[in-house]
């Protein structure tokens, strides 16, 4: 009983979190100590990477290496290769050579490929259509008038859309919006001229795509004119192998005999249409310097 006025004793408050907090409480706990203990697991393999990558021989590196292209979605190159297995750069070298070695084109169903400084395992050609059919994926097709618009991008790079069109002769604005999409080509900046219009260049994954280490491996018309005759030869070249016996046979078949002459004809109408564009190429640049540069008047002789 207390007497009106006077101060009530406070009561003791308790400290003790409800259930719901202490649960919370223990959760951060846990994800905390998880998170320290992922991370020493992670510094204690990173060293232990450190002390193998002393011993390691070049079989190992190898094999390190083939794993890592085997995994990996993307190509790789040597700082990347360094990061992760912590070898040298003369031990990882050494180990690139023997894999383009090991997996050279055209002596398997896969082959590393050298994409200007960074490498990849990719299946060759011949075995693709198997691959796309197990993992149903639809393999990348370009129109005819993405492929013209890219030839010209890559050949005359850095160039405008207005000069890309005066080439072709009608307008790109969709098939730059269509290869700027899938990362074919780049935007490289604006010329200086009037209206500053943008100029385009081509990607590494343009690069990827046609298996390329760099611009200097596209063909040149000279390899153009070639192309038919060189076919040829390899033709008859693999028909006299044991390996291709059957290949005699084959072209002595008067359905793949047309379908041969019909892939020439198809290469000559190409090569044709290329020089074509190249000598409209040439007069509209001796159009624009002789608008851009008029020559002098002639001078009229003075009177003695």
């Amino acid at each position: 009983m207390t007497i009106e006025g006077e101060k009530q004793p406070d009561l003791p408050i308790s400290d003790r979190p409800s259930s719901a907090e202490a649960e919370e409480l223990e959760g951060e706990r846990g994800a905390a100590a998880d998170e320290q203990e992922t991370q020493e697991a992670a510094r204690t393999e990173l060293q232990q990477l450190k002390e193998a990558a002393r011993f390691a021989t070049p079989e190992r590196a190898v094999a390190v290496l083939e794993a890592l292209f085997f995994a990996a979605e993307k190509p790789l190159d040597l700082a990347t290769l360094g990061e992760v297995t912590k070898f040298s750069r003369e031990l990882l070298e050494s180990a690139l050579a023997g894999l383009q070695t090991t997996y050279a084109a055209g002596t398997g169903g896969v082959a590393l490929i050298d994409l200007g400084g960074r490498w990849q395992l990719r299946t060759e050609p011949q075995t693709g259509a198997y691959v796309r059919r197990l993992l149903q994926v639809k393999p990348l097709r370009l129109t005819r008038a993405a492929l013209e618009t890219l030839a010209i991008i890559a050949y005359r790079q850095p160039i405008t859309r207005p000069e890309m069109e005066d080439l072709r002769g009608v307008d790109c604005g969709a098939v730059t919006k269509a290869l700027l999409e899938r990362k074919l080509i780049r935007i490289l900046g604006k010329k200086d001229e009037p209206g500053r219009p943008l100029i385009y260049g081509t990607t590494k994954e343009f690069l990827e795509l046609f298996n390329l280490r760099d611009l200097t491996q596209l063909p040149t018309l000279r390899e153009f004119q070639e192309l038919s005759e060189e076919s040829r030869r390899i033709v008859e070249g693999e028909a006299e192998t044991p390996v291709a016996a059957g290949l005699s046979e084959l072209a002595a078949d008067p359905v793949v005999e047309e379908r041969i002459v019909q892939a020439t004809a198809d290469s000559e109408s190409a090569l044709a249409q290329l020089e074509s564009a190249m000598e409209r190429a040439d007069e509209s640049a001796k159009s624009t310097a002789t608008v851009l540069a008029p020559p002098a008047p002639p001078e009229t002789p003075k009177a003695e």
